[in-house]
Order: C-alpha cells, then structure tokens, then sequence
C-alpha cells in the first residue's frame, strides 16, 4: 500500500498555476510541510537553508508583483520561500560540533569519531570559507590539484560551487515540502521566475542569502494545469551502466 499511495502523491502533484481563491484551506497543511522538509537530506547535515512562510498579505502582493504578476503567486493561497543561507556555515558548524561532544560526552572516542570533529573543524571551513579576495578560493584550488592529482576529491573550488551544493539541500527540501502538501490533497508550484533583489527586500534577507524558488500553495483549478504532463522518454535520460 505505501508504494501504491506514495505513485498516487507523485502523479498528484503538479505545477499549478492558478487557485481557487475561495476555496477553504487549511493552514495546518503548510506547518507539517515544513517540518517535514526540515527533515529533508542535506549535504553534510549543514542545514544551510530557511523556509519563510509569508502569512502577510502585504508581503504577498509584493513577491506576487516580484514574480512577474504570474497567476500562481496571485492567486496562490499561500506563498512559501525557500532560501539559502550559505552565510551561516560558522553556526552550523559550531552547531554540529556541539552535538558531537554531547553524543560522545563520556566516552573514549574512536578514531572514527575523531575524524568526525575533523569533519567539521578542518574540512567544511576548507569548504565553506570565503573572503572577497579569493585567496580562499586559491587555497582551495591548489589543495584540490595536488589532492586529487591522481585520486577522488571533493573538488569544491570556489564560491559558485558552494552555491550549487547550498541550493541543491535547499531544492530537496522544497520537493519534500511539496510532496507533503499533495500527500494532503493541496496544489503547489514551484517558481524561478521573480526578482530576488525584490524578494530579499521584503523579508529582509542580508546579501549573502539566496531565494531557491518561491513555492505556490493552495487548491488549484482544473484551468491551473496548462497542459498534459510530458516528458522526454525514459530511455533518453535513464541509463544502466
């Protein structure tokens, strides 16, 4: 049964792009989105990311006119933002450090748990570090020539690939959120058509900070689908190798 209910929120869920505006909702629906997509995988449990659930009307008009005027942030019932907060690795970091000392308060550690501090204390400040110099970026560049001259390495060099490492945790989290809310009969869509300067503004987010997408939720009209489903056939984009 889990599989059966589990293809029925998959098939459930489309881009809807205009919503009943009368249609009663229940807001409890985007609480357990949320939780739930807090729960979402993310690389190196960093938890770059935060979920703005916009309850203002005001502020709704203004991300409406941001997107565009698109018809799913205007008649959306309620607007979700998903963010990336790549400025924040020193907190997680500390954050996660914390959790290990507790996890292992007591206890002799291994040398498995010991690389686990390293993890964090060495290498995701290798990582994530940026200054607007580059000399980190350099630093990171040379690391990543001589390590993996003739071996796998973690090939982060510079601050466009933190941002794709920071938005692909972020879009996870988005797919679980909308996933829930069709899991509970709600519509979503998913945008990348807005001003991010504009949307920044409005939840005073600081520069570093970055807008994923902007999520559309409510109960969508059978005029809100604008077309079938298609996608490119299977053996174009599956592979077995």
């Amino acid at each position: 049964m889990q599989i059966q209910d589990f293809d029925k929120i998959i098939q459930k869920r489309r881009s809807i792009r205009i919503y009943d505006e009368t249609a009663p909702f229940d807001e409890s629906v985007i609480k357990r989105g949320l939780e739930r997509a807090v729960l979402s995988p993310n690389s190196s449990n960093m938890q770059l990311w935060e979920f703005y659930w916009v309850k203002s009307k005001e502020i709704h008009n203004v991300l409406s006119h941001a997107c565009m005027g698109q018809s799913a942030a205007k008649t959306a019932k309620q607007l979700v933002v998903f963010v990336t907060r790549q400025d924040k690795w020193k907190e997680r970091v500390k954050w996660n450090i914390t959790n290990l000392e507790k996890q292992f308060e007591g206890k002799e550690l291994t040398s498995r748990d010991k690389r686990a501090f390293d993890y964090y204390r060495k290498l995701m400040p290798l990582v994530y570090r940026y200054d607007p110099f580059g000399l980190n970026t350099l630093l990171r560049t040379i690391i990543v020539f001589f390590m993996g001259f003739n071996k796998p390495f973690l090939r982060i060099r510079n601050n466009g690939d933190q941002r794709v490492m920071t938005h692909k945790s972020c879009a996870l989290a988005a797919q679980t959120f909308m996933l829930s809310l069709a899991s509970e009969g709600y519509d979503t869509c998913p945008m990348e058509g807005f001003d991010a300067d504009l949307v920044k503004k409005a939840l005073n987010l600081p520069a570093l900070a970055e807008i994923t997408m902007i999520v559309a939720c409510g109960i969508g009209k059978p005029e809100g689908i604008y077309s079938e489903r298609l996608r490119v056939p299977n053996e174009e984009v599956i592979f077995e190798v």
